[in-house]
């Protein structure tokens, strides 16, 4: 197995243990939790530079890597909006969520035609990724309402704004193909 799959497959395990923590009746479960998935999203940077750097990349990590990112910021996001509980945080969560299911859908789709490397991950998307996982991890760290949380979901509303954007690049990159046959 190599480290960069290793790393992966951690980040899944870590979601169980993020979600128990978090529901600790401790004041400081919601920090715990905050620090469990920082550790993920850094395991996530990570496992990408080390495919690369020891030439470790394989279709398994390839497969895996996306799912785990997704399963991780959508646990989150869904713990979120149960601790929020109101529609201002709902709206964004809805957007990140399904814009990762119409991208998924989009990628699959266009592999399956040969063109996966048309909606390749931009840089867009990976700014959009990371300022997901700062807004997560202050929202998650900090009590709900207070300065910091604003911090945070200021962020997340900017994440929303640009995992929109990031969605409008991939699919007018698709697009040729998806109204092919109108």
């Amino acid at each position: 197995m190599k480290i960069p799959n290793i790393l992966t497959l951690l980040r899944i395990v870590l979601i169980p243990v993020f979600v128990l923590v978090y529901y600790l009746p401790y004041a400081w479960g919601p920090m715990a939790a905050a620090l469990v998935f920082a550790l993920a999203a850094v395991t996530d940077w990570f496992d990408g530079y080390l495919a690369r750097r020891l030439d470790q990349t394989s279709p398994f990590g390839a497969f895996l890597d996306p799912v785990a990112d997704k399963l991780m910021v959508a646990t989150a996001l869904v713990l979120l909006v149960d601790t929020y509980s109101v529609f201002w945080i709902t709206a964004p969560a809805i957007v990140i969520i399904g814009r990762e299911i119409v991208i998924s859908a989009l990628r699959e789709w266009m592999a399956e035609l040969g063109k996966r490397a048309n909606i390749a991950v931009s840089y867009i998307g990976k700014l959009k990724t990371a300022l997901q996982m700062l807004s997560i991890f202050i929202m998650l760290a900090f009590v709900p309402y207070s300065l910091f949380s604003w911090i945070g979901i200021g962020a997340l509303y900017i994440a929303s704004v640009l995992t929109l954007w990031s969605m409008y690049v991939y699919l007018k990159a698709a697009w040729p193909d998806l109204t092919d046959d109108i």
